[in-house]
Parts: C-alpha cells; structure tokens; sequence
C-alpha cells in the first residue's frame, strides 16, 4: 500500500472506532439490559458486532481493498479510546435531546391526528348513527300509524257483513252451527299465533332502534 492509502486507512478505522463507540453507547441506551431477557440480550450482543465487523470490513475493503494489519486494530482501538475521552459525554446528551425531541414529536403528532382526524371522524359517526335512529323511530311510528288506520277502515268496511252474518245465522242449523263454531275456535288458534309471531317480530324491530 502507498503512504496516501495507508493514511486514509489509519483515519478511516479511527473513525470506524469512534464510531463504534458512539454506536455501543446508542445499542446500551435502547437495549434496557435489566428489563430483558438474557438469552434475547446475548442474541443482540452477537447481532450487534457481527454487524459492526462487517461494516469495518466494508470500510475497510473500500479503502485497501480489505487489507487488514495490526496498526489498523491499534487505530480502532485509538479511535474507541478518543471517543471515550473526549466525545462520550457530548454524544450522550446530544442523543438524550434528540430522544426526547422525538418522543415529543410522536406525542405532538399523535394529538395532532387525533384532534383533526379521530375526533371529527368520531362525531361524524355518531350523528349518522343518531340520524339513522331517528329516522327508524319516525318509519316505526308511521307504520304503527298506518297499521292502525287500515285497521279502522276494515272494521268499518266489514261491519255491514257482520251485522248480516249474524242475521243469517239465525236460520242456521244448530248441527252447522256447531262444527261452524269448532272450525272458528281452530282458526281463532291459527291466528292468536300467527298474531304473537308478529308481535314479537314487531318489537324485536322496535328494540333495534332503541338508545
């Protein structure tokens, strides 16, 4: 190797080296060691410097071509130490400011979503709901109504032939009379239930646009 790439490798692995340094305090500082597992802590001690060791090596190979000598360790070595010495303190609290600066503007941009995005969202829905709600009370009420009404206009409509039917029973036959009565009171049955059928499925319909 020429002088110039021996020197551009000596700085390239003091900065791989400060940078290693910088990288192992950011890996400690979101790691919480005390909080996890050990067996999951080893797996990213090993992760950790076998993705470090391939950078350097990366580095390293576009510099010199992947040269390695005893000197570029020592120069590593040299960069960790200055980092420690000199760096360490300035990086942490420079780290520290931009961990809070960025929780804060998670929590900044969370309210912010939920003020102009959720909220409204929220209200919008509830007014189609109570929308929707009024409107099945008021479809409710109207059938009600209109059942009612047609109601009324049967029994009105049909009371001439009551009246005429009761007349002519009077020259009935008892006999007819009788099974008449038996067929009526077996009707009567088939309609009481097909009666509580719709009773029941008219309030099932009811309790769905209840609050």
């Amino acid at each position: 190797m020429s002088l110039s790439t021996q020197f551009y490798t000596m700085l390239s692995m003091i900065a791989m080296g400060s940078f290693f340094g910088a990288s192992l305090d950011t890996y400690q500082r979101f790691l919480n060691r005390n909080s996890r597992k050990r067996l999951l802590v080893f797996i990213n001690d090993i992760l950790f410097w076998i993705i470090h060791g391939l950078i350097a090596f990366y580095i390293l190979y576009l510099v010199n071509y992947g040269e390695l000598r005893f000197y570029l360790i020592l120069a590593l070595l040299c960069g960790f130490s200055a980092y420690q010495a000199l760096l360490k303190k300035f990086y942490l609290k420079v780290l520290e400011l931009v961990i809070q600066f960025t929780k804060r503007a998670i929590l900044f941009i969370r309210k912010l979503l939920i003020t102009l995005v959720y909220i409204p969202i929220k209200w919008l829905v509830l007014l189609l709901v109570g929308v929707l709600l009024f409107m099945g009370r008021i479809l409710l009420t109207l059938v009600k109504f209109v059942g009612k009404v047609l109601v009324w206009v049967l029994k009105v409509v049909l009371y001439p032939f009551k009246l005429i039917g009761k007349g002519l029973l009077r020259f009935v036959p008892k006999q007819v009379k009788e099974t008449s009565q038996k067929s009526y009171i077996v009707l009567a049955g088939y309609f009481k239930f097909i009666k509580n059928v719709f009773i029941k499925a008219f309030q099932f319909v009811k309790n769905l646009f209840r609050t």
